[in-house]
């Protein structure tokens, strides 16, 4: 309520602290609530805007992951495996070699494990997941009972050599397929060349078929001695269970055991000749 006659400005003063006022803020009053009401430009906001990010930056092209027509590869591995000089020769020409596809779905090579000089060389067929993780062959439940039975006649994985047909695991640990085993020929058969033992075991069907060129399983040629001829010596060959055979066929580790003896044997009449 404002005063009706002309106060002087002491009074009109005095008059608005008595009726509350205490502050002034402008000259003309402000409905804060009314909607016409603008904004004050440093509060007005804008739309956002649609940030564009920028094209990604085209990637590499893939490495080729598909291996040669078999026949090709069969070839490539047979020129490839003759001009290897020694065992690091061969695992680097592995290394390269693209001609199987196993190596594109490996997580690595298992080439070998003991020592290149041994006098008892043992072949068995792939991989399996502890070996691909590990880089070596028989590292896993079949590798341990593969080392009982060495240590049963005396020797251990220091004085043996240890390799497989194929150095790539296949997916799932399943059984190469005979192109796949084919193609990987050239390079064992030049590692036994370049180990030069006295006495070959061949571990298993897949080792016993691929090396000793036969048909039969391995109930029939286990324990048959027969020779090996690497082009410039002959070598004694024997077939005998797998030891991942025998860990779920136990029964037929009486028969693996006499083989072992028999090995044995002819490392001893080796070494006196």
């Amino acid at each position: 309520m404002t005063p009706e006659r002309n106060l002087s400005p002491q009074e009109l003063l005095t008059f608005y602290v008595e009726a509350g006022v205490d502050c002034a803020i402008g000259e003309e009053p402000v409905n804060r609530l009314a909607d016409d009401t603008p904004l004050p430009q440093d509060h007005a906001t804008e739309a956002p805007r649609e940030r564009t990010l920028p094209p990604p930056a085209p990637r590499p092209a893939p490495a080729p992951t598909v291996a040669p027509p078999p026949e090709a590869a069969m070839m490539s591995a047979r020129e490839a495996a003759s001009t290897a000089r020694s065992l690091d020769e061969l695992r680097a020409l592995l290394e390269g070699f693209d001609g199987c596809a196993l190596k594109f779905t490996a997580s690595r090579l298992v080439f070998a494990d003991g020592n290149p000089q041994a006098r008892l060389m043992f072949v068995g067929e792939a991989p399996g997941r502890d070996e691909d993780i590990a880089g070596l062959p028989f590292v896993g439940r079949s590798g341990q009972l593969l080392d009982r039975m060495i240590g049963a006649i005396g020797l251990d994985r220091a004085s043996v050599y240890i390799a497989n047909i194929i150095p790539w695991r296949p997916p799932g640990n399943r059984t190469p397929t005979p192109q796949e085993t084919q193609i990987c020929l050239p390079f064992i058969r030049r590692q036994i060349e370049l180990v030069n033992p006295d006495v070959l075991v061949c571990l298993g069907n897949p080792s016993s078929q691929g090396i000793l060129e036969t048909k039969e399983g391995i109930m029939r040629t286990r324990g048959r001695w027969r020779d090996y001829d690497t082009g410039t010596r002959i070598i004694q060959a024997v077939p005998t269970f797998h030891p991942a055979y025998l860990l779920r066929s136990p029964v037929y580790k009486k028969l693996a055991w006499q083989d072992f003896r028999a090995i044995k044997a002819a490392l001893s009449e080796t070494g006196k000749s």
